[in-house]
């Protein structure tokens, strides 16, 4: 078992005159080691490796039982190999062996079990098995071997269309899992493009039991004013590793064969690994897609226009998420009514519309949360007005928040190509919503306090925000990490030998310092991230959804570039205390304590480095000598 949770086997053997040690494995055969594998590819330390070549070899078995089998499949085929150079004749044993464990079990055992249980078995039915054991065997396993080449998504589509010519079947739907519930995600036959809600979770005992027992759910429903003899019946077949139900095949046509019922039971068995394969490439993508999407915003704040802002900002967010129509919209608690600070893609103007928001983004800015829908004809809502002339029926709407306020309501509509707001789309603007919030709330809060109230939030001398306004968001995002468990970051910053610099060159020359000080500061950070003049020479910054290596990086950055930065009369450097969020640690009082005393023993342990509240070495970071 290596490092990465995977397994695998050494089996030493001889074939012909050579001897051989083949390594048998690279599997995963557990949902704890595979879910770990995730986490580190979208997060971790494997994140910048590319998905698709980084899992290309990597397996999903049900068991280490599967290792100890593909070692006796490995070991009769030497055996077989090493009879035929000497020319010897195979034992009948042998050959049944090697051909029984290279064909998969899905269909040779599925048979063998249907026909045992039923002595009766038709001529029909033989005449299926033996079909099944000869030339459709070839196309079972030429599938299975197909799937890894394809997506999630199309490996869906391409099961049910699989299944729909192998059985004869004209009606079903892929069910993937969400959470704990099982969603429509492909319908074939005659129910495409229907939306068939089961109601089923994907923890259901009785769904879990099924997968266990190698059975499908039968689930029944009568109609509303129907008959007794009305009752429509579906087969619910599970599909999962490791006793956890990962998505479902609903089959609505009748299926008369408890062979077949067999057959797809394990045809979802065996292509159970493939999926979990697919699944986890597809999470891996998805993270480096959001990462690069957060990147690219983070860098678009920096470009903003000040005298656009509110048009830039809802630009930017709708060029992230396709949609060629998007609104920002600010509630105004004075007055209870929701001010447009910025519409784009209709050319009406909404400004002095009362009922602005009333339809959708009341409900979203009272319950805090977000919402996308793919046909509001089927959402309960009731449509817009006809003058708006949306073009599809799909919209998103989020709250936008910092700490425990909601500053406003971002709206998108009519997506690129037609598509539909989904999940993803959600998750993508959520990873962005944080710089978009702080930027709002700065642009908010200019506008409402005015340039009076401005300055009582920012230091005069490097335009930074002060230690009033830095609290306040500090509380407020540490309340957020709290609750939603994302990581945060802070860190105290101080000017090193600082007073030598004011005695030497004098306090306009100091002055002068910060001030550039500040500006490397402003140009080294993110969007997101807040800087403020804690105090004399002391600065702070906090950094929302920053780890603590992510924050040492940073750190280091900030470091570095103000080391090498040109300063009127000698170089300046800085020390760098860091403090992160932790279970112990993720109060405001203890992180702004944590980051000081990291920073007293960076300038104890020599100044000019970053030092991290955990570190035991002074010596951590910062320039050799």
């Amino acid at each position: 078992r290596c490092h990465a949770g995977l397994e695998c086997r050494a089996v030493s053997f001889r074939s012909g005159r050579s001897s051989l040690v083949a390594i048998v494995g690279r599997t995963f055969t557990n949902a704890d080691d595979y879910r770990r594998a995730t986490e580190r590819a979208i997060s971790g330390d494997w994140a910048h490796h590319s998905p698709d070549e980084f899992f290309e070899n990597v397996l999903m078995s049900r068991s280490p039982n599967d290792l100890e089998q593909a070692i006796r499949e490995l070991k009769a085929i030497a055996i077989e190999e090493s009879a035929n150079l000497k020319g010897e004749s195979k034992p009948d044993e042998l050959t049944n062996t090697a051909i029984d464990e290279r064909h998969p079990k899905i269909v040779s055992e599925g048979a063998d079990d249907a026909a045992q249980k039923d002595d009766s078995t038709t001529a029909e039915t033989q005449g299926l098995l033996s079909r099944t054991r000869a030339s459709d065997i070839t196309e079972w396993r030429s599938f299975f071997g197909s799937l890894l080449q394809l997506d999630y998504a199309d490996a869906s589509a391409a099961t049910l269309k699989f299944i729909s010519e192998q059985f004869g079947l004209g009606s079903l739907i892929w069910l993937k899992r969400n959470g704990n519930r099982l969603e429509n995600s492909t319908e074939f036959g005659k129910l495409k493009d229907r939306r068939v809600r089961l109601g089923i979770a994907a923890g259901d005992k009785r769904l879990v039991k099924a997968l266990a027992d190698g059975k499908p759910l039968e689930l029944a429903e009568r109609p509303k004013g129907a008959g007794a003899d009305q009752i429509r019946k579906l087969n619910l077949f599970p599909i999962g590793i490791a006793g956890e139900v990962s998505a479902a095949i609903a089959v609505l046509d009748p299926i008369v064969s408890d062979i077949h019922k067999d057959q797809i039971v394990r045809i979802c068995r065996s292509m159970a690994q493939q999926l979990e394969i697919l699944r986890l490439r597809r999470e891996v993508a998805r993270g480096d897609t959001v990462s690069n999407a957060v990147r690219r915003f983070s860098e678009s704040l920096k470009r903003l226009d000040n005298e656009d802002l509110w048009i830039s900002l809802t630009q930017n967010a709708a060029e992230m998420l396709k949609a060629e129509r998007s609104s920002l919209l600010v509630f105004d608690e004075e007055s209870g009514q929701f001010q447009v600070k910025a519409i784009l893609g209709t050319d009406l103007s909404l400004a002095g519309d009362q009922a602005i928001g009333e339809r959708i983004a009341k409900y979203v800015y009272t319950t805090k949360r977000a919402i996308a829908v793919a046909d509001i004809s089927k959402a309960g809502l009731w449509p817009g007005t006809q003058d708006r002339h949306y073009k599809t029926p799909s919209f998103l709407s989020s709250p936008i928040s910092v700490g425990d306020r909601v500053i406003g309501v971002m709206n998108f509509a009519d997506r690129a190509c037609g598509e539909s707001f989904d999940k993803a789309a959600l998750d993508l603007f959520e990873a962005i919503a944080p710089q978009l919030a702080v930027a709002i709330d700065r642009a908010k809060l200019k506008e409402i306090a005015g340039q009076f109230e401005q300055l009582s939030v920012t230091d005069a001398l490097t335009g930074l925000l002060n230690r009033r306004y830095m609290v306040e968001r500090l509380m407020e995002e540490t309340k957020r990490s709290n609750r939603h468990g994302y990581p945060m970051s802070f860190m105290m910053l101080d000017v090193d030998e600082f007073k030598s610099y004011n005695d030497n060159f004098g306090h306009p020359a100091g002055d002068e310092a910060l001030k550039l000080v500040g500006n490397v500061m402003r140009e080294t950070l993110r969007g997101a991230d807040v800087a403020s003049r804690f105090g004399g020479e002391e600065f702070a910054i906090l950094l929302p959804q920053t780890t603590s290596d992510e924050a040492r990086t940073i750190a280091e950055r900030i470091r570095a570039n103000i080391e090498q930065a040109k300063f009127p009369h000698r170089t300046v450097t800085i020390s760098i205390g860091v403090a992160s969020c932790t279970a112990e640690l993720c109060r405001d009082a203890d992180l702004i304590s944590a980051a000081d005393k990291a920073l007293y023993r960076a300038k104890r342990g020599g100044r000019n480095r970053v030092l991290a509240f955990e570190d035991k070495d002074y010596q951590h970071s910062g320039p050799k000598e």
